[in-house]
């Protein structure tokens, strides 16, 4: 039975991190607003080390669609600059010689559309990997009933394991739709 339990316990763990990294890619897409986590995957060319670039600068928000990006070391405003152009995350930096601003233009009705295709398709990565989690625990349970646990229990943790499974595909939904609220609100 001990068995069971772990493998309840594990794919639990499991799709618990699968809802986390759906919020953690989720967060990233920007919904109209200025975000300091926007920024977060953009690497900068410090003394020729690729480091993030909030390793390099502080990064805060000034308004709902203003970055700012204060370099610690003045040397570190073009590489700051070009790192971010890299990025291609659609917004041009501005350089005033002290402080890099990013305005976030406000996006339009397609944009947003496209916004909400791509939260949706992340929506997509994280049930699969549910699924893929739910059948590898199933594979599992089936593996210990040939081992000689009884098919009642067995039966039982895979009706679980399936409950489990819809109470986190419900829990990316409820994201997703919150996401999109988010994004095409105006």
């Amino acid at each position: 039975m001990s068995d069971l339990n772990q493998i309840m316990l594990d794919n639990s763990a499991m799709m618990s991190k699968a809802i986390n990294h759906l919020e953690t890619e989720l967060s990233k897409i920007r919904a109209g607003k200025a975000s300091p986590s926007m920024l977060d995957n953009i690497m900068v060319d410090y003394y020729g080390n690729p480091t993030p670039l909030n390793q390099v600068a502080n990064v805060t928000v000034l308004d709902a669609r203003t970055i700012s990006v204060q370099p610690w070391e003045k040397a570190m405003l073009q590489p700051i600059e070009r790192g971010i152009m890299v990025a291609n995350i659609g917004i041009t930096p501005q350089n005033d010689g002290v402080n890099i601003r990013l305005f976030l233009p406000p996006l339009t009705e397609e944009r947003r559309k496209e916004l909400v295709k791509k939260c949706n398709g992340e929506g997509e990565i994280a049930k699969v990997s549910i699924r893929n989690i739910r059948r590898d625990s199933i594979e599992q349970i089936k593996k210990l009933q040939k081992d000689g646990i009884s098919e009642d229990e067995c039966k039982d943790a895979e009706k679980n394991t399936q409950d489990n499974t819809d109470k986190f595909i419900a829990l990316i939904d409820k994201h997703l739709a919150a996401k999109e609220k988010e994004i095409m609100a105006v």
